[in-house]
C-alpha cells in the first residue's frame, strides 16, 4: 500500500470530505494539521505549490486538493496510485 500524506485544517469542509473518501477506502494516513502551524503551513505550500488545503500525496506524487483526490477515484485512478504505482 502507498504512503498517504494530507495537509489539512479541522473544519474545512473539502479536508472533511477527502479524510471521508480516504476512510471509505480503508486508507491509512499521515495527516498534518496547519491551522495552527505555519512552518507546517509553508513547507506544505513549498511542496505543493498551493496554498489551499486540503493538499493530498501519495506516495512522492502530489494528487492536489478534494476536487482532484475524487476525479481521480471517480477514474479509477486513485485505487491504481494507492496500489504504490503512481
Amino acid at each position: 500500500m502507498a504512503k498517504v500524506l494530507i495537509y489539512s485544517t479541522r473544519f474545512c469542509p473539502f479536508c472533511m470530505m477527502a479524510r471521508r473518501l480516504l476512510d471509505t477506502k480503508g486508507v491509512t494516513y499521515c495527516e498534518i494539521s496547519v491551522e495552527a502551524d505555519p512552518a507546517q503551513r509553508r513547507e506544505m505550500q513549498r511542496i505543493s505549490g498551493r496554498h489551499t488545503v486540503p493538499q493530498v500525496f501519495i506516495d512522492d506524487h502530489h494528487v492536489g486538493g478534494y476536487d482532484e483526490l475524487a476525479a481521480a477515484e471517480q477514474s479509477g485512478q486513485l485505487d491504481t496510485w494507492l496500489q504504490g504505482c503512481c
